[in-house]
């Protein structure tokens, strides 16, 4: 008898800790090489003022992904056939619904850790970026126009200093 082969870690976790008023759901399809733990995640969102100022509970999944899965995700809802770093899904309410649920990040391990490389950044410094980029995303802040952009690059900087992380756009 063969036995199975081992699948690459892709743990499924909730927690909602004292300070932050954030569940956090992940799951990491992309294995465990170089990927932050949960409790870093949620430290990461517990950073960001807006989702400490909001009444109840907020809710957000992140799926940690490989290459293929990353582009595939890009492909299926961006129409771009190449995988990017952080794609952000937000949830949309129904008509009188009251919903703690932010939405879904797609994290493409293998981009992050590749942009850092190339950045010269520390892999862990760009997925804190990746991660609050993306929940900034769910937030409602956009980069379409150069205004917008520079409101929300500059939140991000502050946001990451707050962390010990240097502007990601130096």
């Amino acid at each position: 008898m063969t036995p199975e082969p081992r699948r690459p870690a892709a743990a499924t976790a909730a927690r909602g800790n004292g300070d932050s008023r954030v569940c956090l759901w992940l799951r990491n399809e992309a294995g465990r090489k170089g990927v932050p733990v949960l409790r870093t995640f949620e430290r990461w969102l517990a950073a960001i003022p807006e989702l400490q100022q909001r009444r109840g509970w907020s809710e957000l999944n992140i799926l940690v992904v490989g290459r293929a899965a990353g582009r595939r995700y890009n492909r299926q809802f961006r129409g771009r056939d190449y995988a990017t770093n952080v794609l952000s899904f937000p949830y949309e309410p129904a008509p009188g619904e009251h919903s703690g649920l932010l939405g879904d990040l797609v994290i493409c391990a293998p981009v992050v850790a590749r942009e850092a490389r190339e950045q010269g950044k520390d892999a862990r410094d760009h997925f804190a970026h990746m991660t609050i980029h993306g929940a900034l995303h769910l937030l409602g802040y956009d980069h379409e126009d150069e205004r917008d952009a520079d409101a929300m690059e500059a939140l991000e900087t502050r946001i990451l200093a707050t962390l010990g992380i240097d502007d990601p756009y130096r």
